[in-house]
């Protein structure tokens, strides 16, 4: 079947009758360091794996290169290698800076981009930035040794390496002519003045799974002058043609145990074989019978000043490499036209050219981040034997395989899923691809994913590890825009991740409340080192830390998972009418543990200050509150929801139940939302914050002095950048001080900085609430922003001002300067740099410049879900359909371009 559009491609492979997205670019950007290739003890992966090693030793858990693709198992991998004649080793793979290595944690230390993808990977557009210089890696590596967390990061831009342009801009295109033939193109443009004389090496690889004896070795060898085959039992046969003719050399993928181990090789041709070939000048190091596991295609080029050269390669499945290159030039411009023609949907009808390049690069950032995640825990404790099996890490999860494609945060620095990100990244997925989001979602409550105590995994840093409980929150919210989008009520798909989802709750009830107050305590809870301590670890006082942002999650996941119960007994399945009072019951007792009635001094909300508080419970049971003026006290804004009456009204006993609990229980509507209170066309509201409190909050959030930033909302108050908050315990101080940059604090790596910097999963959580909030109150409240201002905005105006402040991180302002590059001249006036976007994982806090990951960082994504909101909802429709997820039009195609 001919398949004429991208949309008919996503429909089919929908439909279970096309397998257009079984190749991608599900390779991993850096496999070494990271948990699944090391020893499983407690210490830092990055000294059991490091980029030295990656040449040389196989990895066991998946594969990592530039640009690389791979079928949905990994079985077979293609990625671009080079060399320029003066690095030491080939480049073969991303480099950058270990965890300890690095002053603010690991760091990737290149430059490339994702510029483009369509949701079946049809097309997709990489750009890499190669050096012609030496590659600086001891002067990357001792440079950031020298330097504190106070410093900046040494970055590749400032070793000079990039002076007079004199490096290659690499693109590598991919345009599948067939679901199994892929045509490559990759095209080297030399920036500098002088000749360069360099080593383009598209590389073939199987990876290896005959470690363990659990599959068949398989071969690729020599077909003729411009082509190789692939052959394994898995995948059956792949041809690589060339149009040139390159120079073919085989190795093998396995380990240089002489090497790595100074023990003997169980072959004479390893796994950096063509390194050494290449930049050794070892003639042994391939094999001359033109058979391995892994071959290269060398092409010794040389590309004049200015000038550009272009390789074309095709991968097909099968035997035959002939008429490969038939209309080559045509398909890959109809593939070109055709995402063209799938993302013109999708941009708001107003967008300038310069708002669709930063939504398309978020959503192109988005799809290349996908990669193939295998980990079979049982296993890896078997093989790695770091001490006693209890002493390993995630010992507790044996029951953990994992062996699918995921949305990953960055395939560079989180080469590995992270269960709170993922719900963020399902809401910009849904507007590409509704069916792999969805899948995403309801992957980590399988029972290969999830506990059997309920729990779902963290990250493979520590399975046990918690995070925000936001993934009933990413499925409500994928469901209803499923439903607005493409009208589809996927009935199995809601009742199938209530049910894991129920599990989960109970587990945070069971596990996080310790002394069943509804007074939730979640340790990392995604905020890393926003509070006085590591709440994830033992307190120097003793006792703990009753979290207002913990008991604000969980009063967010008992109203999802409220209105789940409501979505499904509407459609007709009444045994969910007591799951639905029992999450009623679970939010008003939560909300009403954060402020108790009566003039007590150890509860979160302060009175004096108007504002949310951690509370420090002592072992005595006298308590503190912890005055940092921080998300952890925004949140509570954010558990909201709205109901509809005909929602409220369809369940008599959940209309019962409301009406006996506010008379038995005055505390419950004094200080929380009244959900008596009827607002717009007869909505309810549950709410943690009633509205005087949640004018109050408002006030600070929105006070440029202290939470509103140029870009956004910020995670810690300005406020404490002149008055830190100090804890003194046992003579020792614990301060928290506003770092608007960089993390000055080692906590968690020192990598991830909450006292200050922007974030766009904070940031959405704000924006959905003020939605939310408007649909309750409309234009009977309006708050003044900027505080202090004099200009009334009403919550959606609100919401549109972050939303704008969020947008300009990125966009170009009248000058041409894009903040999220801060101080960096390349990328502010270069042709070459300035519309290559960077998505990274937070932003400064008084400049917007990106900090931390800086490759997409799944979350950040959510700036193309933001800016097709704000763009196309009808606010005035607003008040008859109240959820900020109902919002989002995806336009079907047009019949010209289907």
């Amino acid at each position: 079947m001919k398949l004429q559009s991208e949309k008919e491609r996503l429909n089919a492979c929908s439909e279970g009758i096309s397998e257009w997205k079984k190749w991608g670019p599900y390779l991993s950007e850096r496999q070494w360091g990271t948990v699944r290739e090391d020893d499983g003890r407690m210490d830092s992966p990055w000294l059991s794996f490091t980029h030295d090693q990656a040449r040389s030793r196989v990895y066991r858990y998946g594969e990592d290169g530039i640009a690389g693709i791979s079928d949905d198992k990994q079985q077979l991998c293609f990625a671009l290698s080079l060399w320029n004649k003066k690095d030491k080793i080939l480049k073969e793979r991303l480099f950058g800076l270990s965890s300890p290595k690095g002053n603010h944690g690991e760091d990737v230390k290149e430059y490339y981009f994702y510029l483009d993808s369509s949701p079946t990977h049809s097309y997709m557009k990489y750009l890499y930035k190669y050096p012609l210089n030496e590659f600086p890696y001891d002067d990357l590596v001792d440079t950031n040794a020298a330097r504190t967390v106070k410093d900046f990061e040494y970055e590749l831009l400032d070793t000079g390496v990039f002076e007079n342009s004199h490096y290659l801009d690499v693109y590598i295109e991919y345009a599948k002519k067939s679901c199994n033939n892929i045509l490559i193109k990759i095209t080297a443009f030399n920036r500098s003045t002088e000749d360069a004389n360099v080593v383009l090496l598209p590389t073939l690889w199987f990876r290896n799974t005959w470690w363990n004896y659990k599959s068949t070795e398989p071969i690729i060898k020599l077909l003729d002058d411009n082509a190789i085959i692939a052959t394994s039992d898995g995948i059956g046969s792949y041809v690589l043609s060339s149009e040139l003719s390159p120079l073919w050399l085989f190795t093998n993928n396995e380990t240089n145990n002489e090497r790595i181990y100074n023990s003997p090789n169980k072959t004479p041709y390893v796994k950096d074989g063509l390194n050494d070939f290449i930049v050794n000048n070892n003639n042994e190091a391939v094999n001359p019978e033109n058979r391995g596991t892994k071959a290269g295609a060398m092409y010794d080029v040389n590309i004049p000043a200015g000038e550009s050269i272009e390789i074309k390669m095709v991968l097909k499945s099968g035997k035959n490499p002939k008429h490969v290159f038939d209309k080559f030039d045509q398909i890959v411009e109809t593939r070109i036209n055709e995402t063209e023609a799938f993302y013109q949907n999708i941009y708001p009808s107003d967008s300038s050219i310069d708002e669709k390049r930063v939504l398309r690069q978020a959503l192109a950032g988005m799809l290349w981040n996908k990669q193939y995640y295998e980990f079979d825990v049982s296993e890896w404790l078997d093989e790695y034997q770091g001490g006693p099996r209890r002493i390993l890490r995630n010992n507790d999860w044996e029951h953990l395989k994992n062996n699918d494609i995921i949305s990953m945060p960055d395939k560079w620095e989180y080469p590995w899923y992270a269960v709170w990100d993922l719900a963020f990244h399902t809401l910009p997925l849904t507007m590409v691809d509704p069916d792999f989001a969805k899948n995403q979602l309801t992957l980590f409550l399988q029972d290969n994913y999830q506990h059997p105590n309920g729990q779902i995994p963290a990250y493979e840093w520590s399975f046990n590890d918690v995070n925000p409980p936001v993934h009933a929150f990413g499925v409500i919210t994928l469901y209803k825009n499923m439903k607005q989008a493409k009208g589809l009520i996927d009935k199995e798909f809601l009742k199938t991740c209530f049910d894991g989802l129920d599990r989960n709750f109970k587990w945070w009830v069971n596990h996080k409340d310790p002394r069943f107050k509804s007074a939730f305590q979640g340790g990392f809870l995604g905020l890393d080192n926003i509070g006085v301590f590591d709440r994830s670890h033992t307190l120097p006082t003793g006792g703990h830390i009753e979290q207002s942002d913990g008991n604000a999650w969980m009063a967010l996941y008992a109203q999802n998972m409220l209105e789940i119960c409501l979505e499904l007994v509407h459609l007709g399945y009444e045994e969910y009418e007591d799951k639905s009072v029992q999450y009623y019951n679970h939010f008003l007792e939560i909300a009403s543990a954060m402020d108790k009635i009566g003039d007590s001094e150890d509860e979160m909300w302060d009175e004096e200050d108007q504002f949310f508080y951690d509370v420090l419970r002592f072992p005595d049971g006298s308590a503190q509150r912890l005055k940092v003026r921080s998300l952890v006290g925004l949140l509570p804004m954010c558990a909201v929801t709205v109901l509809e009456p005909e929602r409220q009204e369809m369940i008599p006993t959940l209309a019962a139940h409301h009406k006996y609990m506010v008379t038995r229980t005055k505390r419950l509507s004094k200080n929380i939302a009244d959900p008596q209170r009827k607002g717009k066309n007869g909505r309810r509201l549950l709410g943690v914050v009633n509205e005087s409190k949640l004018r109050s909050i408002l006030k600070v959030m929105l006070d440029e002095e202290e939470f509103l930033s140029d870009y956004g909302i910020r995670s810690l108050s300005k406020y404490h950048e002149k008055n830190p908050y100090v804890f003194t315990w046992n003579k020792e101080e614990f301060t928290v001080k506003y770092v608007p940059g960089e993390s000055d604090n080692t906590m968690f790596g020192g990598n991830s900085n909450w006292r200050g910097p922007i974030w766009f999963p904070a940031n959405s959580i704000i924006i959905r609430a003020l939605y939310q909030q408007y649909a309750f109150y409309g234009d009977d409240l309006k708050v003044e922003c900027p505080t202090g201002s004099g200009n009334m905005m009403n919550l959606i105006e609100v919401a549109q001002e972050i939303i704008k402040r969020l947008e300009n991180i990125f966009l170009e302002d009248e000058d041409g300067y894009r903040p999220v590059y801060g101080w960096y001249k390349e990328f502010q006036k270069d042709e070459h740099w300035e519309n290559n976007l960077l998505f990274y994982e937070y932003f400064h806090g008084d400049n917007g410049a990106g900090i931390g990951a800086s490759h997409q960082t799944g979350w950040t994504g959510m700036i193309a879900y933001l800016m097709v909101m704000f763009r196309t909802t009808d606010f005035d429709k607003l008040l008859e359909k109240p959820h900020w997820d109902h919002e989002v039009t995806i336009k079907p195609e047009s019949e010209e371009n289907t």
